[in-house]
């Protein structure tokens, strides 16, 4: 079983993987990650969401499609690596042909990894850290830095060039880092870190950063500055990375943080089921 929490079109992601008619994303509930900032903080860390079945989770992959999805994107899917692939190849067999995209923390194995090999079309991962002792103190993770590394070159391995076909994503591997306040020498070293699995990383220098509840009276409670901002972006081509993606300032706000309605969930499954 599967617990989502939210389905639809998503507008919000890289031009190259949003298009004009968005992204089809699918929303897993839970983390590896205890992210003290996390902006999805409802699904990550509660237990809001839905059980759905390896069949219902096809169904609603084709259900994306019907809508105009450009690709299915699994958000946070990680605590289920072991059954996706299952699911993969089920709609695979059924004549599915959209790209599957992997959105993820990259705090996983690289075995759990190799079972998505084939099967996965783009993966999208973080590389929040370079710094262990962030790592910790943020997000409760041991030697994030280690893990998360061979995973993004194990990702790497398996889609080592991006393809751009009618300025959609249908192959390859986009990194995402989050700039966070305070933390220009981690974002530093996470470019440098990034640079050296390879100079041809495709990297989303992420702006969007916004306080939520739980950092409320500490050195994270704001919003970036222009100057940390543009300070991290030098830092990008400083480590000789040359390819990806900027955001305005003005995407740090709640408005971009999808609505996780059960209600409406619950209505798509319905008519999901009601087309069986």
């Amino acid at each position: 079983m599967f617990k989502i929490a939210r389905v639809g079109l998503h507008h919000y992601e890289e031009p190259v993987i949003s298009g004009e008619k968005g992204s089809g994303t699918v929303f897993f509930c839970g983390c590896t990650l205890k992210c003290v900032f996390c902006q999805n903080y409802e699904i990550s860390q509660g237990k809001k969401g839905i059980d759905v079945s390896e069949g219902e989770l096809c169904d609603l992959f084709f259900y994306l499609k019907d809508k105009g999805a450009h690709n299915i994107n699994l958000v946070s899917p990680s605590l289920y690596v072991a059954s996706i692939p299952n699911a993969l190849k089920r709609a695979k067999e059924q004549g599915f042909d959209l790209p599957f995209v992997y959105n993820t923390s990259a705090y996983e194995s690289v075995e759990s990894l190799k079972k998505l090999d084939g099967l996965v079309d783009v993966y999208l991962p973080d590389y929040k850290y370079a710094d262990d002792a962030l790592a910790w103190r943020l997000s409760r993770a041991k030697n994030y830095d280690d893990i998360a590394y061979k995973a993004i070159s194990e990702m790497k391995r398996q889609q080592p060039k991006n393809i751009i076909k009618g300025k959609l994503i249908k192959k390859g591997v986009i990194i995402r880092h989050l700039v966070l306040p305070g933390e220009e020498e981690n974002t530093k070293e996470v470019f440098k870190r990034i640079a050296s699995i390879g100079k041809d990383s495709v990297v989303s220098v992420m702006a969007q950063y916004f306080p939520v509840p739980a950092v409320k009276g500490t050195s994270y409670d704001r919003r970036l500055s222009e100057e940390e901002y543009d300070r991290a972006t030098d830092a990008f081509f400083e480590a000789g990375l040359s390819f990806g993606y900027t955001q305005e300032l003005g995407s740090a706000t709640e408005e971009y943080v999808p609505d996780f309605d059960l209600d409406e969930l619950q209505a798509v499954l319905d008519e999901c089921r009601s087309k069986r």
